[in-house]
């Protein structure tokens, strides 16, 4: 596999997640039963799956009233946009030894 297949592919399962955890905490919170902590969110926002996360949180209608996700969220996928056009510049090349 090459580089940029794996990344795609990691990408795709963080934002899955954290648009499954968006809709799995909604659940929990209707039923009142034990909730996935507001750091879990935010850890699967800012190791990738900040897009998943936020049309997660619009999606199921959850944590749009507190205001660190409304403006939490798309901070965190405007940071990961800005890394990542800054890592695509500096054309980085791997060798395996």
């Amino acid at each position: 596999m090459n580089l940029p297949l794996i990344v795609i592919s990691y990408l795709i399962i963080m934002n899955l997640t954290g648009f499954a955890l968006m809709g799995i905490d909604k659940q929990k919170a209707r039923k009142k039963a034990w909730r996935i902590p507001e750091a879990t969110l935010f850890l699967f926002a800012l190791c990738g799956g900040s897009i998943g996360s936020i049309i997660g949180m619009y999606a199921f209608r959850h944590k749009t009233k507190h205001w660190y996700f409304v403006v939490g969220m798309p901070l965190i996928l405007v940071l990961q946009l800005i890394l990542f056009y800054m890592l695509s510049r500096m054309h980085l090349t791997f060798t395996v030894v």
